[in-house]
C-alpha cells in the first residue's frame, strides 16, 4: 500500500486489478481459518477473483498426502531422510529444497554459535563448535588474505585445535555491481512495473508471447513473501526487461504488453 500510495479506499476500489502478495491471497482463501465476523466483501471476492474460497477448516480441503512416495523421492534425491525432513518437505517443499541446496554447499551450520552464524568473526576471535557430544572444534581466525581480482576469492587463515589451516572463500562483495533499470511509465498503461522491491524468482513469459488478462507474468519474492505479477489486460509481450534472479526496485519495468 505504501509503495503504490494506496489507502484503504483505494485498495477496495482497485482490488480486482491489484496484485496481492501470495500470503494475503492465502489468508483471504481461508488457509488460516475464518476471522471473527467473516471476511470483508466484496474485497475478498475482488482480490481472489477465480481462486477458491474456504468456509470450513482448511484441513478438510486437503487431498490425501502420500508420505511413503514423498519419503522415497527424498531418499532418492538426498539420501537418508528423517521424520523431520519428511514433515518439512510436506509442509514447505520449496523451502526444504532451498535448505538442502544450502547445506550441500556449506554443511550443517546449526552447530555454529549464533553470533558467528549471523556475522563474521574478527581476526583474533576464538570460539568452539560442538559437532556432536564429545567432539568439539576450537577455531581461531588468524588473518584474511588479499582479494584475487581474477577469481574473486580470498584466502582465510585460521587455527583448528591449534593447527594452522587455510581455506579459499568467495568474496561476494567484490562482484557486487549496481544496475540502473528503466522505470515503468505510469502514464503508459502498456508498461508493467514491479509493484514492490524484490527478486524475480520465476519468469513465466517470453518476448512475443500472447497473454490474457490475469495471466501470470512473473513471481517476485520480497521479505519472505511471494507475489505473482499478472497481466493487466490481454495482448502480446514486448520489450521483456528482466530475467530470473534479477533484483528489482518498486516500479522497475518488467515488460510491455501491446494490443
Amino acid at each position: 500500500m505504501v509503495q503504490n500510495k494506496l489507502d484503504f479506499k483505494g485498495v477496495q476500489e482497485k482490488a480486482k486489478e491489484l496484485d496481492f502478495p501470495g500470503s494475503v491471497l492465502e489468508f483471504f482463501e481461508g488457509l488460516m481459518g475464518q476471522p471473527y465476523g467473516g471476511f470483508p466483501e466484496p474485497l475478498r471476492s475482488d482480490a481472489l477473483r477465480d481462486r477458491r474460497k474456504m468456509d470450513k477448516r482448511p484441513g478438510l480441503y486437503l487431498e490425501p498426502y502420500d508420505f511413503a512416495k514423498a519419503r522415497k523421492d527424498l531418499e532418492a534425491k538426498y539420501g537418508k531422510t528423517s521424520e523431520e525432513d519428511l514433515a518439512s518437505y510436506a509442509m514447505y517443499p520449496k523451502v526444504f529444497e532451498d535448505y538442502k541446496k544450502f547445506t550441500s554447499t556449506y554443511g550443517d551450520l546449526s552447530v555454529l554459535p549464533t553470533k558467528y552464524f549471523l556475522g563474521k568473526p574478527e581476526v583474533g576471535d576464538e570460539f568452539q563448535v560442538e559437532l556432536e557430544k564429545g567432539k568439539i572444534l576450537i577455531l581461531k581466525l588468524l588473518a584474511v588474505g588479499p582479494l584475487s581480482t581474477q577469481t574473486g576469492m580470498r584466502e582465510v587463515f585460521y587455527e583448528m585445535n591449534g593447527e594452522g589451516r587455510t581455506v579459499a572463500v568467495h568474496d561476494k562483495k567484490s562482484s557486487t555491481s549496481t544496475k540502473t533499470r528503466p522505470k515503468a511509465d505510469p502514464s503508459d498503461n502498456s508498461q508493467c512495473g514491479a509493484p514492490m522491491s524484490g527478486v524475480v524468482v520465476e519468469l513465466r513469459i517470453k518476448d512475443g508471447q500472447q497473454v490474457n488478462k490475469g495471466d501470470p507474468l512473473a513471481v517476485l519474492s520480497a521479505m519472505k513473501m511471494e507475489m505473482v505479477i499478472s497481466a493487466p489486460f490481454s495482448g502480446k509481450v514486448a520489450g521483456l526487461a528482466v530475467k530470473e534472479g534479477d533484483s528489482l526496485d518498486g516500479s522497475d519495468l518488467i515488460c510491455k504488453i501491446t494490443q
